[in-house]
């Protein structure tokens, strides 16, 4: 069984500050521990299901977060970004037999997360076929694109409910509950233990019941803080204007949403 594994870092069990999310800030190098452990924790149940490759994809800003040191024989780590428009989910095809999510957060304009956004901080909001956009619903979308079912997710609360809807098969470890500026966190030990235990379950599962077919069309919307990036974003070809703040695309392809997105936010 080959597993795909993308990991972001706003969403591990320990987070809430940006500055623990950053390379250059003091306590960094304990989250990264965090979200690493919780990597190798779905490993280790994906391995228990009966996995023999697995490939990870580091997620989160530099994307050289995760000690490689601390992988399982049959891992792989793609580290940095190639400049592909699947980003967090670079080098998922259709030869992976599921798709796992970890340390993901809410979407920009939901207050799951004290640190919600959706790729940057520029968007107030986006919307896919009016529904808030997430990382995770764009980057399991493109593994539905290439027909791989996305059986696991962790993160805050919020995200999780708000995605149960979209993946039949999905698993789910609410890790944390976003309030304000606060969460209230599970203890690592219990997050541990339930990814590594929900990676196992969800794999042994009918993965074909699992699969998603993606909407024919594609409407994003994209609302900006800053009119003045919306204006000058108005002019990637095929966006359309509505307001000030705000700009329209659509498309039939959902590669172009992923290319739009990768040069627009």
């Amino acid at each position: 069984m080959k597993v795909f594994i993308s990991a972001d870092m706003e969403g591990i069990t320990s987070t809430i500050k940006w500055d623990e999310c950053n390379p250059d800030k003091e306590f960094y190098r304990y989250h990264a521990g965090q979200m690493t452990k919780e990597v190798v924790a779905a490993c280790e149940g994906a391995i228990a299901a009966g996995a023999n490759e697995i490939v990870i994809k580091d997620a989160h800003g530099p994307a050289t977060n995760i000690d490689i040191t601390q992988l399982p024989e049959c891992a792989k780590l793609i580290r940095g970004w190639s400049g592909h428009p699947y980003s967090m989910v670079q080098g998922i095809d259709n030869t992976f037999d599921a798709a796992m999510f970890i340390g993901y957060h809410s979407s920009a304009g939901r207050e799951g997360n004290p640190m919600s956004h959706t790729i940057t901080s520029r968007p107030l909001y986006i919307k896919i076929n009016e529904e808030y956009g997430s990382e995770f619903i764009l980057y399991s979308y493109v593994a539905a694109y290439e027909g791989v079912p996305t059986v696991l997710l962790t993160g805050d609360k919020m995200l999780c409910e708000d995605s149960k809807k979209i993946h039949p098969g999905l698993y789910t470890v609410s890790v944390k509950e976003g309030i304000g500026s606060s969460c209230t966190c599970l203890s690592t030990e219990k997050s541990l233990r339930l990814i590594k235990e929900n990676a196992e379950k969800s794999l042994k599962q009918d993965l074909n019941k699992a699969k998603i077919e993606l909407p024919e069309s594609f409407k994003v919307e994209i609302c900006f803080k800053e009119h003045n990036y919306a204006n000058k974003m108005s002019y990637y070809p095929g966006m359309k204007k509505l307001d000030s703040n705000t700009l329209l695309f659509n498309t039939d392809d959902y590669f172009e949403v992923l290319r739009m997105a990768h040069f627009v936010l």
